[in-house]
């Protein structure tokens, strides 16, 4: 069975804030700026927002012909190092604010709270992003981009321990490069293939899947260990 025209039509059951491809459009001249913008805000506080996928769209639609997203006079290669850059530099100002929200108010931001906003800044986000900065340490922050509200809450949990801003700046801005960087030429370079500008709604898709599948290798791994820790008591 061909899952392409099903996965197509998820996009269809989300809100319009969370289609990559319709925020790009909509934002006209200004997508670049917008997705940075939202790329700032979901690094820094807010997970519910496109992450991977949006980056995946930016480079794909520098890529396409004529460009979607474009820089009068400027070659496609010269907007996509510019688009780079930018979304790099929102990426770690994003963590830059979720360390100091860490380290300031995330005991406030974290309490239990009734309704939707309760359900994203919850103690249990917390506790699983702070055992996985536990076991691997700085490199969570490289690691923990690649992980769907990881990759926000990651930032908060360094400042709360109380890592040294030069080693959280470090880390951080290493997984900024590989993150933004890879994600958005990959949407540059898988951009130009037929199939897969013909599929785009499905592959934002797929792209999501594949963005939380280290959650749910981490959730079978907790679950398989909370087994044996029985099984041994």
């Amino acid at each position: 069975m061909n899952l392409l025209p099903q996965l197509a039509l998820v996009p269809l059951l989300l809100p319009d804030w969370l289609d990559p491809e319709f925020l790009l459009r909509a934002l006209g001249n200004g997508a670049l700026w917008g997705a940075a913008f939202i790329v700032f805000i979901e690094c820094a506080i807010f997970p519910v927002l496109p992450g991977d996928s949006l980056l995946f769209t930016v480079g794909m639609f520098i890529a396409q012909d004529p460009p979607i997203i474009s820089f009068a006079g400027m070659s496609q290669q010269a907007t996509l190092a510019i688009a780079i850059l930018v979304l790099v530099v929102a990426a770690v100002a994003g963590n830059v604010v979720g360390y100091w929200v860490g380290k300031k108010v995330s005991p406030w931001l974290f309490k239990p709270r009734p309704g939707f906003i309760g359900k994203i800044f919850s103690q249990k986000h917390l506790d699983q992003t702070h055992e996985f900065f536990e076991r691997y340490g700085s490199k969570a922050l490289v690691l923990g981009r690649f992980v769907p509200f990881v990759r926000t809450f990651v930032t908060m949990v360094a400042g709360a321990a109380g890592m040294s801003f030069r080693t959280f700046i470090t880390w951080t801005g290493i997984g900024a490069v590989l993150w933004a960087a890879g994600v958005t030429l990959l949407g540059y370079f898988l951009g130009t293939i037929d199939f897969i500008a013909h599929n785009i709604d499905a592959v934002l898709v797929v792209i999501v899947l594949v963005s939380v599948i280290p959650m749910v290798v981490e959730w079978l791994l907790a679950r398989r260990r909370a087994r044996a820790e029985s099984a041994q008591g």
